[in-house]
């Protein structure tokens, strides 16, 4: 999925992150693909049908955990994926758990960004609970 300016945010596995990327911290999401009616005999049948719902799931969960946590780009290094059945609705599905890395933008040398996290711009930073002189 990419943002309105059509950068590319969400990287998988061996597709890195741009150079000047600052690693911030590990996190995980889940998601799960919408539920197909019916007894699905083999995991393979049940992975043909839900496995592009579930990664389109799973990208747009990656992208508002990036806006939510103030990210720039995640890199998803580690994903589990099984699939999860309902007998009593006779319906079945797929659930992942993705684990990646989230990055943030580095600022140019000397820059303020004016963002707290940012240890430059902590300095000027003027929130709503900074005492002013």
């Amino acid at each position: 999925m990419h943002t309105i300016n059509d950068e590319k945010r969400v990287f998988w596995h061996r597709d890195l992150p741009p150079l000047d990327a600052e690693p911030v911290g590990e996190h995980t999401i889940e998601a799960a693909s919408g539920r197909v009616p019916g007894t699905i005999a083999h995991c393979d049948d049940l992975w043909q049908v839900c496995h592009g719902d579930l990664m389109a799931q799973a990208r747009t969960r990656m992208e508002q955990e990036l806006t939510r946590l103030g990210g720039s780009y995640a890199h998803v290094f580690d994903q589990v994926i099984d699939c999860r059945r309902d007998d009593v609705k006779n319906e079945a599905w797929l659930h992942g758990r993705f684990d990646f890395v989230l990055y943030r933008r580095q600022a140019p040398a000397g820059v303020r960004t004016g963002d707290p996290q940012d240890c430059e711009g902590a300095a000027a930073y003027v929130g709503p609970n900074t005492p002013t002189q």
